[in-house]
C-alpha cells in the first residue's frame, strides 16, 4: 500500500504570498533603478554606469518573466498536471540567464571598445550618489528576497536573488571605476571595471543555469539528504531495510519516494501503521516534501531500481 502527505494548504498559502510580494519587490525596484541610471549615465557618459544601467533594463525583464513564472507556478495540481505546475520556475529561472548573459556579451563588446578609444567621465560624482542610492535600494531587496528564499525554498526568486546580489558588488565596483577617473584620471578604469562587471554576470548565468536544469532534469537531492531519509527510515524498530529510494524537486515542492522492508508475517494494518510512523518522521525533517511510502515483505526478490 502506498501512502503520502501533502504538504499544508495554511503553509502553502502564505508561502504563495511571499512569493508575490518578492516578484512585485524586485520588479518596482529594477524600474526606479533604471529611471535614476539613465539620468546619471546621460550626465555622465560613464562605460560602468551604462553597464549597470543595460543590467538593470534586463533585471526588470528577467523580474517580468519571473513574476508571471510564479504566478503559474503557484496553480495548484490540476488534471492535466498531478504533480504541478513548480517547474515554471526553473524555466523562468532559464529565461533570467538568457537574459543575463546577453547582457554580459553585450557589455564586453561596449567596454572592449571604450579600452580601445577610451573617453573621459563627467559629473562622477553624480554617478557615485546614483550607486550609493543603487546599493541601498538593492541589498534592502535582497534582504527580503533572503527571507522569502528561507521560508518558501523557490528556485525563481532564488535566481532571481542572485543577480541582485550581485548588482550590489557591481555597484560598488563602479563608484571605485568613477573614483579612479575621476581623482587619478585613470580613464581604462572605467571599461576595465566594465569587463569585470560582465564576467560576474556571465558566473551568475552560469550559476542559475545549473540549479534549474538540476530541477527540470530531477536530479536526486545531496547524498547527505538522501543518507538522512535513509537514517530516520531505519530508526523505526520494525523496519529491516529499504530500497528504490527517489528523491526531486519541483519548484518549492519535493517528493520522496521508497520501498520499506517490514517482516512477512505482519498484517496489512500493521504494516501500513509502521509505513505512517516511518512517514511521519520522514515528513517532520522534510516539511516542504511528499513523502510515498510502498511496503514490501522482507526475503521476496524483485529487481530493485536504486541505483545507490
Amino acid at each position: 500500500m502506498d501512502t503520502a502527505t501533502p504538504v499544508s494548504v495554511t503553509t502553502e498559502a502564505a508561502h504563495g504570498r511571499l512569493m508575490r510580494l518578492a516578484t512585485y519587490a524586485s520588479t518596482a525596484t529594477a524600474a526606479v533603478l533604471i529611471c535614476v541610471k539613465l539620468a546619471a549615465w546621460a550626465a555622465t557618459g560613464s562605460m560602468a554606469l551604462l553597464s549597470t544601467l543595460i543590467d538593470s533594463v534586463l533585471d526588470l525583464a528577467a523580474s517580468v518573466l519571473n513574476l508571471m513564472a510564479v504566478r503559474h507556478a503557484l496553480q495548484p495540481a490540476d488534471r492535466e498536471h498531478r504533480f504541478g505546475h513548480g517547474k515554471a520556475e526553473s524555466l523562468a529561472g532559464l529565461g533570467q540567464a538568457a537574459f543575463i548573459t546577453g547582457s554580459g556579451g553585450l557589455l564586453l563588446v561596449e567596454a572592449g571598445g571604450r579600452l580601445v578609444r577610451p573617453e573621459q567621465v563627467v559629473h562622477g560624482d553624480w554617478g557615485i550618489a546614483v550607486m550609493v542610492f543603487s546599493i541601498v535600494a538593492t541589498a534592502a531587496l535582497v534582504s527580503f528576497q533572503r527571507h522569502v528564499i528561507a521560508r518558501t525554498k523557490s528556485t525563481a526568486i532564488s535566481a532571481d536573488s542572485l543577480h541582485y546580489a550581485g548588482d550590489v558588488m557591481i555597484n560598488l565596483s563602479v563608484i571605485v571605476s568613477l573614483l579612479l577617473t575621476m581623482n587619478l584620471g585613470w580613464s581604462a578604469a572605467d571599461p576595465a571595471f566594465a569587463i569585470a562587471i560582465a564576467g560576474w554576470l556571465l558566473f551568475n548565468a552560469w550559476q542559475i543555469i545549473r540549479g534549474s536544469l538540476d530541477t527540470l532534469m530531477d536530479h536526486e537531492l545531496p547524498d547527505s539528504d538522501r543518507a538522512r531519509i535513509r537514517d530516520i527510515a531505519n530508526s523505526h524498530p520494525m523496519v529491516l531495510d529499504l530500497h528504490d529510494l527517489r528523491t526531486r524537486t519541483s519548484g518549492r515542492q519535493g517528493f520522496i519516494q521508497l520501498h520499506l522492508e517490514l517482516p512477512g508475517e505482519l498484517s496489512l494494518i500493521q504494516a501500513h501503521g509502521i509505513a505512517d510512523e516511518v512517514e511521519g518522521a520522514i515528513q517532520a525533517a522534510f516539511p516542504s516534501f511528499e513523502v510515498i511510502i510502498h511496503e514490501d515483505p522482507s526475503g521476496i526478490t524483485e529487481h530493485h531500481h536504486d541505483p545507490a
